[in-house]
């Protein structure tokens, strides 16, 4: 990583906040600042940690993530199947794997390939597993080639270095193995002997962004120093990558210029790796995603597209044959095109199907698309079923098995009170899914109810929401009978103290980057919220995708006060159907949604009896030139331009702080080793707030990065915190 975008003791120069006194804690790891952390941290533990109850939640909640009940995930690669693995004996966790056969038995026999508490004993480092690749071989040869990403204490910046799965250890520089120093990048297999490498290589390779300007080809056994140079980006670009597809018979060379969010280009690397290489660009709109599968193009529109007298719809999935489309032609199949509730959530490839995941009203419905013969002409139709047997109100994940060999789907269904089941379906086989695996009930969701409602925004806009709780309480007018609990004599549920009209509720958003938010099972916030009489609510608000491009499009730039509006509109409707009163309120958002947590909170006090605020993006004067912020201007803004600013400072909420005005009881939770959202935005208006007096509580996890936790032992620690300040809030 270069020097200005690494995580360091002095920050960026850029425009400040005039006479801003909290910029000495965006020093990441100052002496100052750290001094600070600590002393708020202290402050954390002598209260919320110090209570009887926070070890009782902290306990409960520590045995759900280490739970070795819990369903292991599985990637196929060759014969064996993958899993990584944390629970109490392995913190850091452990890469194994096993067979079919035997994963589906109740206690599968594991083969130990790599456990990272004993790696990081070895070389006294904390590693953070971030994921591995794997080069599928030439027919014949062996599954042997893996490249492994491995985190220093879960930074986005780490590590890769290459592994042999045959002999079970790492295959070090000296003896040809690849390594990539620590940066943000990456490395992708060409063949056995070559890759693609995406990393800091000096001053000028890395964007504003701090991810890599620049891809190569590095050949086993030369420095990286003498690696090729296949493209080279702009020097405000976002992201460059490289990567090959190795369908066999149709493997291809790519490179990625990502310019801004949503704005990118793919280029065909024709004759890779002679002489007479070039890249020819995808000629789709820039906000449209590419991939290439086989003989296939598909292409996912985020704006209308008209090409060749017709028009397509911005959220539509197009396809095409490839090699048509590289010769000049532009007709497409239109695979899927959204409707008013519709949005399309993911496509997954099989090694003859196409299953394309539609979310309807924020509830998943899966298509089965099959392509034409090759021998067919371009304006067949693809053929057509469904797959029925889903819930009505759930989340369905579907992914290949392995989509080169097989038609085989994995299938993950799940809700907020059904623990996630793990079925096997063989595509267009006619057969019905194989449960292999449930995850275990980790609390008694007896008398508990999902119901999904519709708030009306400012403007007029149907807002949806879930709400999950104790049925007499989401459900004003149903009797506490119904769930079987006695009633006390003043309307309170003898069990838990809740009345209906008062329940302790949570309310959840995001609302940003076109991410949906689906119903899933959790047994943390079951344990520890759930079980103890709290209701649990999730906005469905602009910004997010749960009804395509269009729904994220509405809270961009100059509208992201839509999606503040919408969530406002959410907590005015809990309490207009007598599910909750704003003393009993709490909200919760971390990122983007921490961004939203620091808004409601700002500008819509009076709405919360508690606000969490987690790794958040507060200043938003600044945010541009702390660490990965740059990025995100597609999204926001840009600062630096004052035609911009003037709308970016209307959600800024450090800047809309007012020291005269009521606030709720906020939490701030962050990590020193975030080197995404700098933890300088948390810390900053937490400090600022401290010093008019309000009432603030603070907590910094020293490793973990942007996902706050570096192991379960951390991340039972910050959700107990995050529950037991909300009970002690809302009651």
């Amino acid at each position: 990583m270069s020097a200005e975008n690494a995580v360091t003791d002095t920050p960026t120069a850029q425009p400040t906040t005039p006479h801003d006194p909290y910029l000495w804690l965006e020093e990441v790891e100052g002496r100052e600042a750290m001094t600070w952390v600590q002393g708020r941290n202290a402050e954390t533990a002598a209260t919320i940690e110090a209570t009887t109850e926070f070890a009782a939640t902290e306990q409960a909640i520590r045995e759900v993530l280490d739970s070795d009940d819990k369903i292991p995930d599985v990637s196929r690669i060759g014969e064996h199947y993958y899993n990584f693995w944390r629970d109490a004996q392995h913190e850091r966790g452990v890469w194994r794997r096993t067979t079919l056969d035997s994963y589906r038995t109740d206690h599968p026999a594991w083969d130990l390939v790599l456990d990272l508490d004993a790696l990081g004993e070895a070389e006294d480092q904390s590693w953070v597993w971030h994921g591995a690749s794997v080069l599928r071989p030439e027919p014949g040869q062996e599954w042997r080639h893996a490249l492994i990403d491995l985190s220093p204490g879960g930074s986005d910046a780490d590590v890769t270095r290459e592994f042999d799965l045959v002999t079970k250890t790492f295959v070090s520089p000296e003896d040809g193995g690849f390594l990539r120093e620590e940066s943000k990048g990456g490395l992708g297999w060409i063949d056995a002997d070559t890759v693609y490498v995406y990393t800091d290589f000096g001053p000028g390779s890395m964007t504003p962004s701090g991810y890599p300007r620049i891809v190569k080809r590095w050949h086993r056994g030369t420095p990286v120093t003498e690696a090729t140079v296949v493209y080279e980006g702009e020097p405000e670009d976002m992201y460059i990558m490289g990567w090959r597809t190795h369908s066999p018979g149709f493997e291809r060379d790519f490179v990625g210029r990502s310019i801004a969010f949503y704005d990118s280009e793919t280029y065909l690397v024709q004759d890779a790796s002679t002489p007479d290489e070039k890249l020819v660009k995808i000629d789709v709109p820039r906000s449209a995603e590419v991939g290439v599968k086989r003989e296939w193009m598909l292409v996912e529109l985020r704006d209308d597209w008209t090409v060749d007298g017709a028009t397509y719809l911005a959220g539509s999935l197009l396809a095409t044959r490839f090699e048509d489309f590289l010769a000049g032609a532009r007709g497409f199949t239109v695979l899927f095109e959204p409707t008013p509730s519709t949005s399309l959530a993911g496509a997954t490839w099989t090694a003859h199907h196409l299953v394309v995941n539609v979310l309807e009203d924020v509830k998943n419905r899966l298509h089965v698309l099959t392509p034409p013969p090759p021998a067919e002409g371009p304006d067949v139709p693809w053929a057509r079923s469904e797959l029925p047997g889903l819930p009505t109100i759930g989340t369905v994940v579907v992914g290949a098995v392995d989509s080169e060999e097989s038609d085989d789907v994995w299938l993950v269904t799940t809700d907020y009170l059904t623990p996630s089941t793990l079925s096997l379906l063989s595509v267009g086989a006619g057969t019905a899914p194989e449960v292999l695996k449930s995850s275990p009930a980790f609390f008694d969701a007896q008398g508990l109810v999902i119901d999904q409602h519709f708030a009306v925004s400012d403007d007029g806009t149907r807002v949806p929401y879930f709400v999950v709780g104790r049925e007499d309480l989401v459900r004003p007018g149903v009797g506490a009978g119904s769930t079987g609990a006695p009633e006390a004599a003043d309307g309170a549920t003898a069990a838990t103290g809740a009345r209906p009209g008062a329940a302790p509720t949570l309310l959840y958003g995001y609302g940003g980057f076109e991410v949906s938010l689906t119903p899933g099972y959790s047994g943390t916030l079951g344990r520890a919220w759930l079980a103890d009489g709290g209701v649990y609510v999730v906005a469905n608000i602009r910004g997010g995708g749960e009804y395509g491009p269009a729904w994220h499009q509405a809270a961009l730039k100059a509208k992201r006060h839509k999606a503040y509006e919408d969530f406002a509109a959410v907590a005015r409707d809990l309490v207009a159907r007598g599910i909750t009163t704003p003393e009993h309120l709490g909200m919760e958002g971390r990122s983007n949604g921490g961004l939203l947590a620091g808004n409601m909170l700002t500008q819509y006090p009076e709405l919360f009896g508690a606000v969490i605020v987690g790794v958040p993006l507060l200043d938003m004067l600044r945010y541009t030139h702390l660490l990965a912020g740059a990025s995100w201007a597609a999204e926001y803004g840009d600062p630096d331009d004052p035609a911009q600013w003037e709308f970016i400072r209307t959600f800024s909420p450090y800047h809309l702080f007012d020291a005269e005005r009521e606030y709720p009881p906020v939490l701030f939770t962050t990590s020193t080793k975030d080197d995404r959202v700098h933890p300088g935005h948390a810390r900053k208006l937490a400090a600022k707030m401290l010093a008019a007096g309000k009432d603030v509580t603070y907590y910094e996890n020293v490793e973990g990065g942007h996902g706050g936790a570096a192991n379960n032992a951390q991340a039972a620690h910050m959700a107990a915190i995050h529950y037991r300040f909300l009970r002690e809030q809302l009651g």
